[in-house]
């Protein structure tokens, strides 16, 4: 493999890999976010109120960040092909199930699923990246996984809530879980853990999983989790995620619905297209922001702290108007979140420079719990507030301004808490750390 060894240039192969990951994701993406514009229909459906019908995305957000961890344990110790295809199969039946029932407690145990299997694919397609890419490509695929992923987000807003609208509740639902078990074997067709794995015969394949079984049984869990709870990289990973990202994750998985239809009177189709636009300005900015963590470095920390600071302060001078601010107003925000969105994963850069490859995947999901743990909470919060202000009457626009206070007040204590971490990460990150993370290459 001399002159087309993965690692020194981009092939066609890596490709063909990285987009089977990718697809895995997107399809992650539409079923996490499929939620949040079927939000309206479900309080509906299970006879809810904003405070009930917020725990489905506390639940489902809540498991995927509390998986992150065993997740990325088993990433690291099974392979990231194997979890991206597992993952999937959970992912369907948890949208087969949730099509299928009106039971609230069973749609509860549905999205718990969902939450499981989603925590598979992303941290399985960041695993990928460094044995299939260049060092050079890496930062550029990182972004470009996160943007090409959003694609799930249109589908949720455009042909699932087409098929929500036209075919109801259980034919849109398990037609996402018929999508997922696709997806699952596409992945297992498509998808090699490294560039080794791919030329391997079953028999030699069988053989490498006894090693690295052995292999992952001589490092402890208990020291890879020491290693990775007491890097300050990783907690500066953790609040740069939450800080940049939760504000999109808590918009798109449930309140940004409700806040266009229910709080601006905006109708189905206008709301669709503002997800749409979101979704295409992430994916069209997502190489420059690429481009501009590779050039930063060790300041890229810096810019995920100024960029993600223009969301918080967008939404405080949307809620400034005591009327419904108008169709412009929102597309802006979208537009804004969209171009900010991609420095959450700055974070996901520095672990990976900076921690030793066979526990990077276990790194990022501690980092990507960050902005996971954020929406839960506030989004949580957000549907409290909304039931207190709107005393069981129809949201409007005075509710939600009331209610959103609750992600301002999580935006401030991510804050504290990246500043904190930035000073810490910047004051003990020691020398040898960085000498490990150079060395992981070869020893791979």
């Amino acid at each position: 493999m001399a002159n087309n060894h993965p690692r020194e240039q981009l092939t066609s192969q890596a490709l063909i890999v990285w987009l089977g990951a990718v697809a895995v994701y997107a399809v992650a993406i539409l079923g996490r976010t499929s939620f949040g514009v079927a939000s309206v229909e479900a309080i509906d459906r299970f006879d809810v109120d904003a405070s009930r019908i917020a725990v489905f995305t506390a639940v489902q957000v809540g498991v995927y960040a509390f998986a992150q961890i065993p997740t990325g344990l088993l990433i690291d110790k099974l392979g990231p092909r194997f979890m991206l295809v597992a993952g999937a199969i959970i992912m369907a039946v948890g949208q087969i199930v949730l099509g299928l029932t009106s039971s609230y407690g069973v749609a509860i145990v549905a999205r718990v699923l969902i939450g499981a299997g989603d925590a598979t694919a992303f941290l399985s397609a960041m695993r990928i990246l460094p044995y299939w890419f260049p060092p050079r490509k890496t930062p550029l695929f990182t972004q470009l996984t996160a943007a090409v992923g959003q694609l799930g987000q249109f589908l949720s807003a455009v042909p699932f809530l087409a098929l929500l609208s036209a075919q109801g509740w259980t034919v849109a639902f398990v037609s996402l879980g018929a999508l997922g078990l696709l997806i699952a074997l596409l992945a297992a067709v498509a998808v090699a853990d490294t560039p080794e794995w791919a030329e391997l015969t079953r028999g030699q394949r069988r053989e490498i999983k006894t090693q690295r079984q052995e292999s992952s049984s001589a490092m402890p869990i208990g020291h890879i989790l020491r290693t990775v709870v007491r890097s300050p990289v990783t907690w500066e990973a953790f609040f740069i995620h939450g800080w940049v990202i939760f504000w999109m994750f808590s918009f798109c998985l449930l309140w940004g619905l409700p806040l266009m239809t229910l709080g601006m009177g905006l109708s189905e189709s206008q709301a669709g297209t503002v997800l749409i636009l979101f979704t295409a300005v992430n994916i069209a900015a997502a190489p420059a922001i690429g481009a501009l963590s590779a050039r930063m470095g060790s300041s890229r920390d810096l810019a995920a702290l100024a960029l993600g600071a223009v969301t918080p302060i967008s939404w405080m001078l949307f809620f400034a108007s005591s009327t419904p601010r108008g169709y412009g107003a929102i597309l802006t925000i979208a537009v804004l979140m969209g171009l900010c969105v991609p420095t959450a994963n700055f974070g996901f850069d520095a672990v990976r420079e900076h921690l030793p490859a066979n526990i990077v995947a276990t790194g990022t999901g501690l980092a990507n719990m960050g902005g996971f743990i954020s929406c839960m909470i506030g989004a949580q919060a957000v549907g409290v507030m909304l039931d207190h202000s709107a005393h069981g009457q129809t949201y409007q626009w005075g509710d939600f301004q009331h209610a959103w206070i609750a992600f301002y007040l999580t935006a401030a204590a991510l804050l504290v808490g990246l500043v904190v971490s930035r000073h810490k990460a910047k004051r003990h990150l020691a020398p040898s750390v960085k000498i490990v993370s150079e060395e992981a290459p070869g020893a791979r």
